[in-house]
């Protein structure tokens, strides 16, 4: 499908070609109109996945940090998935994806199955925690700005509740340091709570350190995975992170409905769920008594939702077949390439230089509401924060240069 835009999208490319020769090499707007057109036909996919996002005929889509596209074998899946339940001829499709879905997940992630439940939602995962914990007044828990909302009211709560002490880091030039985490933990630190890559500015965090800088002091490290699953490979034995958790409809371009959690097999036993309900049982005795599951599938007390997981175990196998690691390297350097050019254009940066994750945030200094509508007219999303000041960029995997010069384009047609 062609792009009504295209012609103001290479009007708006022209316009802040100057400053961007650095980023994309070009010097005249007849190379950047050829390379626009070959790149809106499609030429442009190094990892041969456009064709299977169908986003990308008609956006230049660097959302994915707020909601991943589907892919069209995921979409397939999901149909077949309410094919077979409304014959009702597999009863058993729904118990055969969640197993599927499990072991696909642990292969890919670095788990074990028994160290993995499949949650409703991210907020799920940080809740049971604290849930299980026999916090006392006076302890405290660690976090920083760069955290996503959930977390932040979670703490506030149990703050009001029983006296914790929340100490929040507000980060520098876009970064929050282990030695900033050093400065606020303590004897009384129970836990350290981070976005493993942040949704504010995609600033991802090395758990290793993190990781020993807790257990040092006798607490736990919690990863939101939201904005990592899908985006880098990883090993979450070799992370020596306590748990982790986040949800599928993001880069894992799964749906809403299906959160892995990871819970380190150490943890398993003292580990108790915040609710109870029919799928927490292993056996059932006599006198209505039951003897209950041991792993981390105790934390799922109640039926899955069965088409987010059937999305999630197709999205998985897309994900083997693509690789994790080319995802990364393609994904990682194009945002570090608008970055770049974002910086070329005067924007004020807000993710860190050399920043190993898919995300990007600037503030513009623009009129927000003539840059949102510019991007609009051009087919370009993104997401806005801090009421409008912030934009964020998400490069997906099937994202490509063209999207990046669109994004930046409009931007520079505006400076």
């Amino acid at each position: 499908m062609k792009n009504p835009n295209r012609r103001r999208f290479l009007k708006a490319g022209a316009l802040g070609l100057s400053a961007l020769p650095a980023v994309r090499g070009l010097t005249s707007l007849d190379e950047l109109s050829a390379l626009a057109g070959n790149r809106m036909s499609g030429v442009d996919d190094p990892l041969g996945v456009r064709g299977d996002f169908p986003v990308t005929e008609e956006l230049a889509y660097l959302n994915t940090a707020s909601v991943g596209p589907l892919p069209i074998p995921v979409r397939d899946a999901l149909h077949a998935y309410a094919d077979e339940k409304m014959v009702r001829r597999n009863t058993n499709a729904g118990r055969q994806a969640i197993a599927s879905a499990r072991t696909r997940f642990a292969s890919l992630f670095g788990a074990d199955e028994d160290e993995l439940a499949f949650l409703y939602a991210t907020s799920g995962a940080e809740n049971i925690i604290v849930s299980a914990m026999d916090w006392r007044a006076g302890d405290n828990v660690v976090i920083d700005e760069l955290h996503f909302t959930t977390t932040f009211v979670l703490y506030r709560e149990l703050e009001r509740r029983a006296g914790v002490e929340v100490r929040i880091i507000p980060p520098t030039d876009g970064v929050v340091t282990v030695d900033d985490f050093a400065a606020h933990t303590d004897a009384r630190t129970r836990l350290i709570s981070v976005a493993w890559v942040s949704n504010r500015n995609g600033f991802r965090y090395d758990l290793p350190p993190l990781a020993d800088l807790a257990h040092a002091h006798g607490a736990y490290l919690y990863a939101d995975a939201i904005q990592a699953w899908g985006t880098f490979p990883t090993n979450l034995h070799d992370e020596n992170v306590d748990f982790a958790c986040g949800n599928g409809y993001k880069w894992l371009h799964a749906d809403f409905g299906c959160a892995p959690f990871y819970v380190r097999r150490e943890h398993l036993e003292w580990m108790t769920p915040d609710r109870w309900g029919h799928r927490q049982v292993a056996e059932s005795l006599d006198g209505h008594r039951f003897r209950l599951k041991e792993g981390a599938g105790k934390l799922e007390y109640a039926n899955p939702a069965y088409g987010p997981v059937t999305a999630m175990d197709a999205a998985l196998e897309f994900l083997e077949g693509v690789g994790v690691d080319r995802i990364a390297a393609h994904t990682h350097a194009l945002a570090g390439q608008l970055r770049e050019g974002a910086e070329a254009l005067g924007m004020r940066m807000f993710t860190p230089p050399g920043n190993p994750s898919a995300i990007v945030s600037f503030y513009h200094g623009l009129d927000h509401e003539a840059l949102a509508g510019a991007l609009a007219d051009e087919g370009v999303a993104v997401t806005f924060q801090e009421d409008g000041a912030l934009l964020r960029a998400a490069v997906g995997m099937f994202n490509n240069q063209g999207d990046v010069d669109r994004l930046l384009g409009v931007v520079g047609g505006l400076v």
